[in-house]
């Protein structure tokens, strides 16, 4: 009889259990950005931003449509290269996420965003600038930081008006996103009535600046801009110093990292560096900010670089649009992310009929002491 009676209580545990396994909803969502190369460090924040907010959701115990949700993150590395970029993007599909947040350059998250497209799984890029991102008429893209046409057009203007340049040199990496701001910037230099004196280029892999900064130093700059990432941007300073070139340094929110300070090294002195990132936040919003990055270093040891606090936030606007939609299916949960209203700790998230982020904000940015040090935020 007790045997009898053990079994029945056996079948039942082995029930409940298979019950509760059945109530688990496991949702995958993917990453994709350079954890090696050259910006790898910026890659690694990025992910370590997604990292961050699944794990606080998995300990918060988030339910989607009655059924607690199992957060998995599946990582991978573009290494800013398209190819492996779009590479990495069919193998998220092929795994069914329910969901991506990258890349984080423009160069691959405009190649990638067809796949997403195609395969039907929205796409939050926390990081790509170009306008053209969101321009192809896809459903599934989404960004949360505002576009070039703002933050070069924003950072032109502030080069005649506010710094006064008149001999303006523009150099970029031939990169979607190089190029991209740099012609947004020079846009904003001729709108506001000033001119540039020379268009340069290099590549993203470039060290040796010689040719071009020589060419640069006849024309008397006295603001150069560069179109491109930090990992370009220290050495050329250096090679600047190097060449006797004294002018400020501009660029986008590629050059504007804390490892600036560290790659220009002699090359950058206070006050010469003026960028800007997109995002933004003022006044009492500034607290979650801050909050966000005492948490990120306590767990990880390390500054967030730039982008962490907006691939958290995309991970969490994937997220609230799944519950709201009560499924992580992406057909049932993409008309929500559309229509979502979020307050993030990079201010509030709301996208407009293409996908960009309405009312985006630009921080503007310089360095002092080898830190950053906020100019304002603009919209």
């Amino acid at each position: 009889m007790q045997v009898k009676f053990n079994a029945i209580i056996g079948a039942a545990v082995l029930l409940m259990a298979g019950t509760a396994y059945a109530q688990e909803l496991v949702v995958k969502i993917g990453h994709v950005g350079p954890t090696s190369g050259q910006i790898a460090h910026l890659g690694k924040d990025n992910e370590n931003g997604a990292r961050m907010a699944i794990d606080e959701l998995n300990a918060k115990g988030v339910t989607i449509g009655g059924k607690k949700a199992k957060f998995e993150l599946l990582a991978e590395d573009d290494a800013a290269d398209p190819k492996q970029g779009t590479a990495a993007a069919q193998k998220l599909v092929d795994a069914k996420v329910n969901g991506v947040v990258g890349h984080l350059n423009s160069g691959t998250t405009i190649p990638a965003s067809k796949i997403y497209s195609d395969a039907g799984i929205p796409q939050i890029s926390p990081s790509a600038t170009n306008p053209k991102y969101t321009r192809q008429g896809y459903k599934t893209a989404f960004r949360v930081v505002a576009d070039d046409v703002h933050l070069g057009g924003t950072l032109g203007k502030y080069a005649v008006k506010e710094l006064k340049g008149k001999n303006i040199a523009v150099v970029d990496d031939r990169t979607a996103y190089g190029q991209g701001v740099a012609d947004e910037f020079e846009k904003g230099v001729k709108g506001a009535g000033g001119k540039t004196v020379a268009r340069v280029f290099t590549n993203d892999k470039a060290t040796d600046f010689t040719a071009i900064l020589t060419s640069l130093k006849a024309k008397k700059p006295d603001i150069v801009f560069f179109g491109g990432m930090d990992a370009v941007a220290g050495p050329m300073m250096r090679q600047m110093k190097q060449l006797g070139i004294e002018a400020k340094f501009m660029g986008g929110d590629g050059i504007c990292t804390g490892e600036l300070p560290k790659l220009a090294q002699e090359g950058m002195s206070d006050g010469q560096v003026v960028c800007a990132e997109a995002g933004g936040v003022e006044g009492a919003a500034k607290k979650s900010m801050e909050d966000f990055y005492v948490a990120y270093k306590k767990k990880y040891n390390d500054d967030v670089k730039v982008y962490a606090p907006y691939v958290y936030d995309a991970v969490n606007v994937l997220v609230a649009s799944m519950v709201k939609a009560g499924s992580a299916d992406p057909a049932k949960y993409l008309p929500v992310l559309a229509k979502i209203d979020y307050n993030g700790v990079t201010g509030k998230i709301a996208f407009d009929a293409k996908g960009d982020i309405k009312n985006g904000a630009l921080t503007l940015y310089t360095f002092k002491g080898g830190k950053r040090d906020q100019i304002a935020v603009v919209r």
